[in-house]
């Protein structure tokens, strides 16, 4: 279905739209302001908002322009993509503004996440990235406008729990009301583990209307809506890297990451052989070690970037008990005795843990694995849950292994 006016005035979608943005008012007082990636995601949002019937302001955050990147499909925030929000807003009949934010997500984002390369940890910029920018930046200027919310195309759940029961049908049981963080329904979207830094005033404002919907849902009402890029592959997760080639990000920055130590063996110290830089290894790796004709598969256990060495060995080395997290962020509170889990990974399944302290404010505390967990990395964020809802995590900055 083509339309031929904005979506706010003849209506194509089989979707309660104005439920889905939780407004304190009828939607025809209330402006909602989108983050505008480019994307099918944000885009639908979009859509989504300027059917309540609100005024609708879509914000887009140019944040890097590095070369073969801005030019290809799948990115965000860059080149192309700004063409297709805009092209969409038009589309909407929605007021739509560019802004310039290169320097600091170069500054927040890019350089900390080359310096972390550098001390041989295995960073997360998507977090930085939603920790800066993408909500502390977005989260000033839809208040400046003065919108009644703040809407993104992050898959995940925003739950108003008025009482335990509320939280209980969800997957989980809040000592608290308010607004809660659930995962994403379809778990292959979900985006909760980027979104753990989140904070309560955040939570208040931000709405993620595409949480409760799979993404053949989302791509079905980007046809009815007849937006342009309703086809368009979905974003890589590091959007600055055009090919995927992170070390090549890192070593233009950082030259000293790509000089050449020693692989060594993590029990033995035998000197296994040469890399090309600390940069182009992280812990848990198998591949593109070049130590063949070993008697068991060696894998990366550990970088030390003050003697450039890569420390190899075999896959039971790889075994955690324990990560030292800092900087933690709670979002909600949680009862002592309930279950929780954790991600160490965007991809890994929850797994079970236990804390030897309270989380939140910054406050480092250890986590638990009740079984071994393999490839835990510092740098990698740990983000806890309670059954469906994210109670908060942290920075991974150090891991017990079950052999020390």
């Amino acid at each position: 279905m083509t339309l031929t006016a904005p979506l706010k005035n003849d209506s194509v979608f089989d979707l309660d739209t104005a439920a889905l943005f939780d407004l304190p008012r009828p939607a025809k007082d209330c402006r909602i302001v989108v983050a505008m990636s480019g994307g099918v995601d944000s885009s639908v949002v979009a859509a989504l908002a300027a059917d309540t019937g609100a005024e609708v302001i879509g914000i887009t955050l140019q944040l890097y322009d590095y070369g073969a990147a801005t030019g290809r499909k799948g990115a965000c925030c860059a080149g192309d993509d700004i063409a297709d929000a805009r092209a969409v807003s038009d589309r909407l009949g929605i007021a739509h503004y560019v802004f310039d934010h290169e320097s600091a997500f170069r500054e927040d984002v890019v350089e900390q996440f080359a310096d972390e390369y550098l001390a041989g940890r295995t960073p997360v910029p998507c977090i930085r990235c939603n920790m800066g920018p993408k909500f502390t930046d977005l989260f000033r200027m839809a208040r400046e406008l003065g919108a009644d919310c703040l809407a993104t195309g992050h898959y995940v759940r925003r739950v108003e729990c008025e009482h335990a029961a509320d939280g209980a049908a969800n997957g989980s049981d809040p000592t608290d009301p308010g607004p809660h963080l659930y995962r994403a329904v379809d778990p292959a979207r979900d985006q909760s583990y980027f979104l753990y830094a989140t904070n309560q005033e955040q939570l208040d404002y931000i709405r993620f209307p595409l949480g409760g919907l799979p993404k053949a849902k989302v791509r079905e009402l980007a046809e009815a809506a007849g937006l342009r890029n309703a086809a368009k592959p979905d974003s890589q997760d590091i959007c600055f890297v055009p090919d995927g080639n992170y070390a090549k990000i890192v070593t233009k920055m950082r030259p000293e990451g790509g000089v050449p130590g020693a692989i060594v063996h993590a029990a033995t110290g035998e000197t296994m052989g040469e890399h090309k830089g600390i940069v182009h290894y992280t812990v848990g790796q198998r591949k593109g070690l070049d130590i063949g004709g070993q008697p068991e598969p060696l894998y990366v256990i550990g970088l030390d970037a003050d003697t450039r060495e890569v420390r190899v060995g075999p896959k039971r080395m790889l075994a955690v008990e324990s990560v030292t997290v800092i900087e933690t962020n709670c979002i909600g509170a949680f009862a002592k005795d309930e279950t929780l889990t954790a991600k160490v990974r965007s991809l890994a399944k929850p797994v079970p843990i236990a804390l030897d302290g309270p989380i939140g404010g910054g406050a480092a505390t250890t986590m638990r694995f009740v079984e071994p967990e393999f490839g835990v990395a510092p740098g990698q964020a740990a983000v806890i849950y309670a059954g469906e809802r994210v109670i908060g995590g942290g920075w991974i900055d150090a891991t017990t292994s079950v052999a020390s």
